[in-house]
């Protein structure tokens, strides 16, 4: 019996051992086995290797719109600051409480999960940590199978030795499902919440902890009752864990969940659409838009718009004259109505600009000494080599003065301002101040460009005003901020007009009807119609904003009894008082300006001096300028140190010609009337432009522009 005793012992020890070894052997093929699954797993993405949606971002980082990533999800980026905090605190006190202690896996969890199904005789949890849970995420592969779940295990350890706990919680962020193409924090706000995640209740939060385990069963727009329990679960084990009072969670469970899904942010969809154009591969596009501003400008369009018959469209530009930057811009009331071809961006579209460009005409005149305000001109009919100007309401009003002339838009005084001054002239102007007039291929311009007759769009008019408003000094109107791209004309280092010209006009200007601020002569504005009622405009500014307004159709077609006047000027007026109730007063005007103002016109300038006032003279030869030649650089001694007292040479200027007495005009202020010396010798008080005329006795003139330094 001892023997067979002995001999049974002899086998159970030899069998543990073969057992034991038999184990030892197995762990090191499993450890081996992991080892090389572990090496073969490929890197993991990047945060910034996600296709996320394309987002444009107001002045103040605010979302105006978004664009569905590459794979057609909303996905918009979102940094971890950007997301209230409670949300963090809940979602991790629900699905991984020891998230900051493990390493990928919790093992805790695991045997939990394991033991629970054997009892249950099925699956009550899963075990998985959030790491795990962004491991199956980023792979987009189900997990119901132990192959898939241990594949899953090994890129969770991947992923933690990879990454900071911060980025697999961004990563978590971004990724999460919350029904329909909806990924990510910051899009589930959006959509059930209609705002940014950055402040949310507790219910809130509850809800984008539950959302994530089954998206599609619990869309709150679908399934309400089933998000209301999930998520009342979720405010449950926040408050046994601490997360929130008793309180407050059974507050926040009885809150009704929201069964509304709000749109996407839409707002500036042309400029966004334009930026994502220009810049195809930038992620954010960061413009001056201001949101609020944006939105109320657009509420006043389609307000407007349903006032309109359908075909008609309506396009808003709104700009900080000062600094250049664009405020609000509407391409059209709606972008998705094909009734009014909403898709088409007015703002960038060529169409005749009207009647505005007559306040440039005149700031032309006023610069080269063609008249002041208060000088006379007849506004009779006229031939012009063949061109006869009518005015709008086909009537002539006589004799009136260049401020009457401008303030009732009537055309045949315009059309003799711009012969005066040169077609080619005003377009060099607005090309300064960074417009792109076009005109017919091959054909120069010509009078009927006073009347409109070339091609202009909303943003040019806009920038050649912006420059008026700034006393004719240009400046780039522009709607990027920062990181973008955009196709701006270049804007010109040389004045669009003199100073004291773009103060007389806007003085003159300011003198029209104040629709909603009677009296305050706060806003200069313009207005304009096209031939046969195709465009109306109207074109105005303060002493901070220009704001411009075009109405019409998209294609071309009239719309009969539309004029800038009836149409366009009271959304332009609406449009300045949603910027506030107060104006910004124009600025005064250049102490040239201003002397000049309520004085009694000198006799050459009584009536504007045009082409056919400036026939042979009577006596002598042509009135001619002999020096200096128009355009010349004149060196005159100014101190270049600006902390040394400035003295000067005198400028001389020689004349020949013409019958006396002569007189002078200086940047368009009168100087040494009745002279008969064939020179004049005038002492400038600063380097620069200066415009010097003669005008001899029969009302002849002669003029030049010269820098002075």
């Amino acid at each position: 019996m001892k023997t067979l005793a002995r001999r049974n012992w002899l086998m159970i020890r030899r069998w543990f051992a073969a057992a034991g070894l038999g184990a030892a052997a197995l762990s090191v093929c499993l450890i081996t086995k992991v080892g090389h699954d572990y090496a073969s797993l490929s890197a993991p993405p990047r945060v910034g290797d996600l296709p996320l949606s394309v987002v444009v971002l107001d002045r103040n980082d605010r979302l105006l719109r978004a664009f569905t990533s590459q794979d057609d999800k909303w996905r918009l980026p979102v940094e971890l600051p950007e997301i209230d905090p409670l949300y963090f605190r809940m979602l991790l006190a629900f699905e991984d409480k020891r998230f900051y202690e493990h390493g990928g896996f919790d093992a805790l969890a695991l045997a939990r999960s394991a033991l629970q199904s054997l009892r249950n005789g099925r699956i009550v949890s899963g075990g998985s940590t959030l790491t795990m849970q962004v491991a199956r995420l980023l792979e987009e592969q189900p997990t119901k199978s132990l192959e898939r779940k241990y594949e899953q295990l090994l890129r969770a350890v991947q992923l933690e030795a990879e990454f900071s706990k911060e980025d697999i919680l961004r990563l978590y962020a971004l990724r999460a499902p919350f029904g329909g193409n909806l990924e990510g924090v910051r899009a589930a706000s959006l959509t059930w919440f209609g705002k940014e995640p950055g402040r949310l209740t507790p219910a809130e939060a509850a809800l984008l902890v539950a959302l994530p385990q089954s998206p599609e069963a619990r869309r709150p727009d679908r399934f309400p009752e089933q998000a209301r329990k999930a998520r009342n679960r979720v405010l449950h084990r926040a408050a046994v864990a601490g997360v929130l009072g008793k309180e407050d969670a059974a507050s926040a469970a009885n809150e009704p969940v929201r069964t509304i899904r709000y749109a996407m942010p839409f707002l500036a969809p042309h400029e966004s659409r334009q930026a994502r154009a220009d810049a195809p591969l930038l992620p954010v596009h960061r413009l001056t838009i201001d949101l609020e501003l944006q939105r109320a400008i657009e509420s006043l369009a389609r307000r407007k718009s349903e006032t309109m018959p359908s075909p008609v469209s309506l396009a808003i530009l709104v700009a900080d004259h000062q600094s250049g930057e664009i405020l609000a811009s509407v391409g059209a009331p709606n972008l998705l109505d094909t009734r009014r071809q909403g898709h088409v961006d007015m703002t960038r579209a060529t169409r005749s600009p009207g009647s505005t460009l007559k306040p440039f005409i005149y700031g032309l005149a006023f610069e080269e000494g063609v008249g002041l305000p208060e000088s006379f001109i007849e506004d009779r009919a006229t031939n012009i080599g063949g061109y006869q100007p009518t005015n709008f309401d086909q009537s002539y009003q006589g004799t009136v003065t260049l401020r009457e002339a401008l303030q009732l838009s009537l055309n045949t005084p315009a059309v003799k301002l711009l012969e005066a001054v040169g077609p080619a002239r005003l377009i060099a102007r607005l090309k300064r101040a960074g417009a792109n007039p076009v005109m017919e291929k091959g054909i120069a311009p010509g009078l009927a460009i006073s009347l409109g007759g070339l091609g202009m769009t909303l943003r040019d008019l806009t920038q050649a005003y912006a420059a008026m408003a700034r006393g004719g000094e240009p400046v780039a109107l522009s709607v990027c901020r920062k990181d973008c791209e955009e196709g701006t004309a270049p804007v010109s280092s040389a004045r669009v007009l003199s100073e004291k010209a773009s103060w007389m006009v806007g003085d003159i200007l300011s003198g029209l009807p104040q629709p909603q601020s009677a009296e305050t002569h706060h806003v200069a504005y313009k207005t304009g119609t096209a031939y046969g009622y195709r465009d109306a405009w109207a074109v105005g500014y303060d002493g901070h904003h220009v704001v411009a307004i075009w109405s019409g159709r998209p294609d071309g077609t009239p719309v009969p009894g539309a004029t800038g006047a009836s149409v366009a000027v009271p959304i332009l007026f609406e449009a300045f008082q949603i910027l506030g109730p107060d104006r910004v007063p124009l600025p005064d005007g250049p102490a040239e300006a201003m002397s000049v103002a309520g004085q009694q016109v000198p006799e050459p300038l009584r009536f504007a001096r045009l082409p056919q006032n400036r026939g042979t003279v009577r006596t002598g030869d042509t009135l001619q300028i002999s020096y200096p030649p128009d355009g010349a650089e004149l060196d005159l001694g100014f101190a270049r140190d600006s902390s040394l007292e400035q003295s000067a040479q005198p400028l001389v200027v020689k004349f020949k010609g013409g019958a006396g007495p002569f007189s002078f005009l200086v940047n368009g202020r009168p100087l040494h009337t009745g002279q008969r010396e064939r020179q004049l010798v005038w002492q400038p008080d600063t380097p620069g432009f200066a415009d010097v005329t003669v005008l001899d006795a029969n009302g002849n003139s002669a003029g030049i522009t010269v820098l002075l330094r």
